[in-house]
């Protein structure tokens, strides 16, 4: 599931929260229910929980043989990666308290003579066996864990017992390791405890910069209108005014390494790069090429001057329209929530069929050196809920251990095949999804603009009205298109998984073929996203087909590439100045907070309390730009959707009373367009 949500996230931003979600909802609870380590719940050999049913009066677990715990030591150990403890777990009533061992005198006593039956598995009878566990070790929690401090006591008697080393400094060694792993293993639940905790006591503050950062985002948005020329300008004034700088400077070590004399043929050929920065010639190479450059940006600035302009008033004008619909940015939720429900169920069916088959079961020894375990080959099925130890005398580490899944069967052969088609599936839905919440918010944003009296034609609640359109006349085409991503998304994916499974034989030839395709690839998957994101707008704007929509948008785009280079640039870095300063604010602000620098009065919030301080601050800036994102998707939505209505609106109409323009006032202006019946309505007056 992680591995598939990562290759998801470099196709869709908004898979991102679907895949936090899966990893939060399906493997946080999996692990917690499912609690491998015996954590939450320790539980004995025989599966019941200490402390509840039969084993209400014995809340302790006890390792038999700890030892068996060491990874370094324990090959079964280390393969079960400190999963689990391959040795007999007994629930106790009380864990031992002393050190005990079989004494060489004991061995011709009946076993029920010598231990003691509480700290034996329920099915072990000693009355009737010869196989115990030959010491005992003091303990100290409700795991029974050795009591590290009281090591240096071991009797020396421990050296003489079968099984241990003959060096008591050894068997010390050896429980510090197997003590060593299992409580490692319990750092992570100790970690997650306390982010817990400081999540349970911080909540409220989270979510205050959270609804700090949704204020932000709105405000930066609804105030593009009065502060856009002012930040594209400024924006513009800085680079040419940082490149005027530049040729002053270059210009100015020049002269003065000229006056000194220092050119290159004194220093020649050298690694020390820093030596180049003393010459002349360097400084004038410098010098020449910024400013070449600064020719470029001020006479590209000149030309395009009336495209910048109109680029300027199309974002103050979608700035404008966000202020008449806000339910607009709001649409992101829903289409998060789809988005997890399409997770949610290919998630479900994929476990589904994983776990298809019948589970198998078979007899396996722990310990195969032990007794007559070698006799067990790990064929014989088993029942866990009817297995008992006593069934296989010889091998006291025998156990019934879950192997695989049942493979056998027409429909269990063909599992892969309906893996491959469920992730086809899943593809699909989620770019069906997008689909459509680009066909909403396109027809909300498209009912604005042609609208000729603006707010009064504008008709009630445009996002539902363009939801219900999208779902009811274009359901076929986005879900073309959707598809058309998806072939072309597969074959990434196989790509990618062909050159994972060859890497290691692949030869220098090869891998450049493979990484070329690999770039055509992920060049085709962006062209198509543009170009299926174009085709939605035409889509909500005209109501018909895909493909007839994506040849009139790029079309239309052609025809006026330069404007929507223009636009798409002047767009990204008014976007990317929001984004830093809503996150970059929101995560400076919480880090003040949160660290202690800002206190509040009284006893409301203390920083001290806080196990992890960073974890509330990391939380609040992720959040942040997931908020920050939503809404500036909304709302660079609307750019490209009132430009291309705007594209049309200038090949359509030219101003007449039967073809009125029904762009604004202020891009009239910029194009030194009007209406004639706003003309005539000014000679009257």
């Amino acid at each position: 599931l992680v591995i598939f949500s990562s290759i998801l996230i470099s196709h869709h931003h908004n898979v991102l929260f679907c895949s936090l979600y899966l990893l939060i909802s399906v493997l946080l609870p999996a692990w917690l229910y499912g609690d491998p380590r015996h954590v939450l719940y320790p539980r004995n050999s025989t599966g019941w929980f200490c402390g509840i049913g039969p084993n209400k009066d014995q809340p302790n677990l006890f390792y038999m043989n700890i030892l068996k715990c060491a990874t370094s030591v324990n090959v079964m150990a280390s393969a079960l990666n400190g999963l689990q403890c391959p040795t007999t777990q007994v629930c106790v009533a009380q864990c031992p308290s002393t050190f005990w061992a079989v004494g060489i005198d004991m061995y011709f006593k009946k076993p029920a003579e010598v231990f003691n039956q509480s700290v034996c598995v329920p099915s072990l009878n000693l009355s009737n066996t010869i196989l115990v566990s030959p010491a005992l070790l003091p303990c100290v929690n409700f795991l029974c864990l050795p009591d590290l401090s009281s090591l240096g006591n071991i009797p020396s008697s421990f050296s003489n017992i079968p099984g241990l080393p003959t060096s008591v400094n050894e068997t010390v060694g050896m429980i510090q390791n197997g003590t060593g792993d299992i409580v490692n293993g319990f750092n992570a639940k100790e970690i997650g405890v306390r982010i817990f905790e400081d999540f349970a006591s911080s909540w409220p503050w989270i979510l205050l910069g959270l609804l700090i950062a949704m204020v932000v985002s709105l405000l930066f948005l609804l105030l593009l209108r009065f502060t856009a020329p002012v930040m594209v300008w400024v924006l513009i004034i800085g680079v040419l005014g940082a490149g005027a700088y530049g040729i002053w400077h270059c210009y100015w070590e020049y002269a003065n390494y000229k006056s000194a004399s220092a050119t290159i043929t004194n220093v020649g050929f050298t690694t020390n790069l820093q030596v180049y920065l003393q010459v002349q010639e360097t400084w004038l190479a410098f010098l020449i090429i910024i400013s070449v450059v600064e020719a470029i940006l001020l006479l590209t600035i000149i030309f395009l001057r009336t495209r910048i302009l109109i680029a300027i008033a199309l974002i103050q004008e979608s700035s404008k329209a966000i202020g008449h619909m806000m339910s607009a940015l709001v649409y992101p939720l829903v289409t998060f929530v789809l988005l997890l429900v399409c997770v949610a169920y290919w998630g479900a069916t994929a476990l589904y069929l994983a776990t298809s088959g019948s589970p198998i079961y078979r007899v396996v020894a722990l310990n195969s050196s032990q007794g007559d375990c070698s006799s067990i080959s790990g064929n014989v099925s088993c029942d866990p809920q009817n297995f008992t130890a006593a069934d296989y005398p010889g091998c006291p580490s025998a156990s019934c251990i879950f192997i695989k899944y049942n493979n056998e069967g027409l429909f269990q052969r063909n599992l892969f095949n309906l893996q491959i088609y469920n992730v086809v599936a899943f593809l699909w839905c989620v770019n069906f999804v997008i689909a459509l919440g680009h066909c909403t918010l396109a027809g909300a944003f498209a009912s604005y603009y042609w609208a000729f009296t603006k707010p009064g034609d504008i008709p009630m609640f445009p996002v539902c009205g363009g939801f219900i359109r999208a779902l009811r006349y274009h359901v076929g085409s986005l879900a073309f298109g959707a598809l058309i991503l998806t072939l072309v998304q597969i074959a990434r994916i196989l790509l990618e998984y062909i050159d994972q499974k060859t890497r290691a034989a692949q030869n220098p030839v090869a891998r450049f073929i493979l990484c070329c395709m690999k770039c055509c690839l992920w060049c085709l998957e962006k062209f198509i996203k543009f170009l299926n994101r174009n085709a939605y707008i035409m889509i909500a704007i005209y109501g018909k087909n895909f493909c007839v929509s994506a040849k009139n948008a790029f079309k239309l785009l052609m025809r006026n590439i330069i404007r929507v280079v223009v636009l798409d640039k002047v767009t990204d870095i008014l976007l990317f100045f929001g984004k830093l300063l809503v996150v970059g604010g929101v995560g400076v602000l919480s880090f003040f907070f949160f660290s202690g620098r800002i206190r509040l009065p009284g006893n409301v919030f203390r920083s001290e309390t806080l196990n992890y301080y960073w974890m509330p601050i990391i939380t609040v800036v992720f959040g942040s730009y997931l908020i920050a994102h939503g809404f500036f998707s909304v709302y660079n939505m609307c750019v490209d959707t009132l430009f291309l209505c705007f594209l049309e609106d200038l090949e359509r109409n030219d101003g007449s009373l039967q073809k009125p323009y029904f762009m604004s006032k202020n891009l009239m202006k910029i194009l030194n367009k009007s209406n004639k019946a706003q003309k005539k309505g000014k000679g009257k007056e």
